[in-house]
């Protein structure tokens, strides 16, 4: 690594809190549209087309109104997982652009600027787009996936290249970095979900967009000065070591690996179809059946998913220490996803519960806490599993398959997102008791069979689960690079 610059803040080079800055932005941007999506998809029905002919519905029937306002709700939703979907795929193409054309500077730069677009897009005020809402609509998702596939896997690699092999430094690193992405999400949820839902959600939407914009120009105007040549030559054109035969079969030990891999892959699609409903059905469930009247204020709804990255940033040093503590009694990986999925259906108990106090009301409220402590069971559940998903690829891959497996396991997520929205068109359809109470279930059903087969799946990665001992940082580290399988 050349002309890494080595001037230093609080002991690491200054380019870490540029990078820290420029992710920081870009998580408000991200989060904070997240966090509006549906509630402005549902509020704004009519500027779209979706009217009762637009579903099929007599409006003279009995019940149309509510059927009505089900259907809004599962088209948004529909969209949502869409958009969900791609915005995983997507990073296997941007991170191949980064090393084998652009190198990951231009790429961040590009994706930021493609981001800010379709946050724009999604901003233009309706009065200005007569009959084009629905085309902007679509302009901005599509701006948005395609900055996504730019951004999201580059920066992160742009940390590490900041550190010769061997600085101590990297880890801590790391955790900053890491805990500017949670500041970033906090930021986005309560700075332009409150704009979105107390003022406009369009409002909502430039303001993540001007985030976006804040980040780019901190790129621009800062990192020649700060990077130096870090992520500016594709990774595919730097000296390479690796010795691999790429028509060379793969071994017995490398097969075993490989199906370890696929399989915790195929069992994060329940993790994340359960968890996602945070954007979907848990968030309409907080606007319109959930009581967030306080002193006679009412919360915004998005504020509620707060509750995930503050308590990521409290609990991540808890479990690491607990990690610790545990030494040889510490569970394996397969057994940490396993009490992920366990966390997750104990999550939607508390759901159920929220679901069991309103009943068949239509004018009865939840009370807030039913959601803090899903979150909170969500928040734990992700902790045990996500912070060990890309470890666990980089570790078992055979090195020739490392990038198509990491998409692999990134397409996973997607399918776990996209099936989200399903389960959250179900929550409208059969009723918010019946669908969370299924979730609960399957995820317990998951978390056992994980578990019955966590030894046999240790087997087959054949020591590779055996890794040197950890430092308290290097846990938290560890714990707190959940955002890197999320959004």
């Amino acid at each position: 690594m050349s002309n890494v610059k080595t001037d230093t803040l609080l002991g690491h080079p200054k380019g870490l809190f540029l990078l820290f800055g420029t992710e920081m932005w870009e998580r408000m941007s991200y989060y904070g549209m997240r966090g509006i999506f549906v509630l402005y998809l549902v509020a704004f029905a009519s500027n779209f087309g979706w009217d009762m002919a637009y579903f099929g519905i007599d409006p003279s029937a009995e019940g149309a109104e509510k059927l009505f306002n089900t259907a809004i709700q599962s088209k948004a939703l529909g969209i949502l997982g869409i958009y969900a979907f791609f915005v995983y795929v997507t990073p296997v193409i941007g991170g191949w652009m980064a090393d084998n054309v652009w190198g990951q500077r231009k790429s961040i730069i590009v994706g930021g600027i493609s981001m800010m677009l379709g946050q724009f897009a999604l901003g233009t005020p309706h009065a200005i787009i007569p009959g084009m809402e629905t085309t902007f609509l679509w302009i901005g998702l599509v701006f948005l996936i395609i900055g996504n596939g730019f951004f999201k896997p580059n920066i992160s690699t742009m940390v590490g290249d900041l550190y010769e092999e061997g600085d101590k430094r990297r880890d801590a690193a790391f955790t900053i970095f890491y805990m500017g992405i949670n500041l970033g999400s906090i930021l986005g949820y309560l700075v332009v979900g409150t704009i979105g839902e107390k003022i406009n959600y369009q409002y909502g939407f430039l303001t993540a967009g001007v985030g976006m914009l804040i980040g780019v120009l901190l790129q621009l105007a800062l990192s020649n000065k700060y990077l130096g040549n870090v992520g500016v030559e594709p990774s595919a054109k730097q000296a390479n070591g690796a010795n691999a035969k790429p028509d060379e079969p793969l071994t017995p030990e490398e097969r075993d690996r490989v199906k370890v891999i696929l399989i915790m892959s195929f069992f994060t699609i329940i993790f994340w179809l359960g968890f996602e409903q945070a954007a979907g059905s848990m968030n309409l469930f907080a606007k319109y059946k959930t009581d967030l009247v306080f002193f006679g204020w009412e919360m915004p709804a998005s504020w509620l998913q707060t509750v995930n990255p503050i308590f990521v940033i409290i609990l991540a040093p808890i479990f690491a220490a607990t990690w610790l503590k545990m030494g040889a009694a510490e569970p394996n990986s397969p057994k940490k996803f396993g009490l992920g999925m366990f966390f997750l259906g104990l999550g939607f108990i508390s759901m159920v519960m929220a679901a069991l106090q309103i009943g068949d009301s239509d004018t009865a409220k939840a009370h807030v806490i039913w959601l803090v402590l899903a979150y909170l069971f969500h928040t734990m559940g992700e902790l045990c599993l996500s912070p060990i998903g890309l470890s666990m690829v980089t570790k078992l891959a055979p090195l020739k398959y490392t990038s198509l497996l990491m998409g692999m396991w990134f397409f996973f997520s997607g399918v776990g997102n996209y099936l989200a929205a399903w389960v959250g068109q179900m929550v409208g359809e059969t009723g918010p008791l019946q669908a969370f109470s299924g979730v609960a279930i399957m995820a317990f059903v998951a978390g056992i069979i994980l578990w019955l087969l966590s030894d046999k799946l240790v087997d087959w990665m054949h020591g590779a689960e055996d890794s040197k001992p950890q430092t308290m940082t290097e846990k938290i580290e560890e714990e707190l690079k959940v955002t890197d399988d999320k959004d």
